[in-house]
C-alpha cells in the first residue's frame, strides 16, 4: 500500500511559478510510474504529467506548456514545476502511482494523493 502526500500549491499571479511536490510512502516507489493529474471546478479530472519508474521517460499533456516532472527515486518524491502559469491552470492538483509503464490515463493508477490546490490569478 503506498500513501501519497502533495504539497506546494498555493495562490499565485499569472506568469508565477509553483513547484508541487509528492511524497509516497509505505511502498517501494521506484517500482512506480507516477502521474500528475487536475481537476478544475465543473470540469473533468485531466492528465497533466508521467514520468516511468526510473525517470528516464516523461509524457506531457499538449495544454501543459512549460510544466516539468521529475523525480527523486532516494527521496521517495515526484516534483511538478509549473512556470507560465495562467488562471485556466487553477484546479486541484493530484499525483498518482500505477505499477507499470506510463499512462494518461486516471483509471490505471493505483493510488491517489488528497491534492493540493494552484489558483492563478490574473
Amino acid at each position: 500500500q503506498v500513501q501519497l502526500v502533495e504539497s506546494g500549491g498555493g495562490l499565485v499571479q499569472t506568469g508565477g511559478s509553483l513547484r508541487l511536490s509528492c511524497a509516497a510512502s509505505g511502498g517501494h516507489f521506484s517500482l512506480y510510474s507516477m502521474g500528475w493529474f487536475r481537476h478544475a471546478s465543473g470540469k473533468e479530472r485531466e492528465f497533466v504529467a508521467a514520468i516511468s519508474w526510473g525517470g528516464g521517460s516523461t509524457y506531457y499533456s499538449d495544454s501543459v506548456k512549460g510544466f516539468t516532472i521529475s523525480r527523486d527515486n532516494a527521496k521517495n518524491t515526484v516534483y511538478l514545476q509549473m512556470n507560465s502559469l495562467k488562471p485556466e491552470d487553477t484546479a486541484l492538483y493530484y499525483c498518482a502511482a500505477r505499477t507499470g509503464s506510463m499512462h494518461t490515463n486516471s483509471g490505471k493508477y493505483d493510488y491517489w494523493g488528497q491534492g493540493t490546490q494552484v489558483t492563478v490569478s490574473s
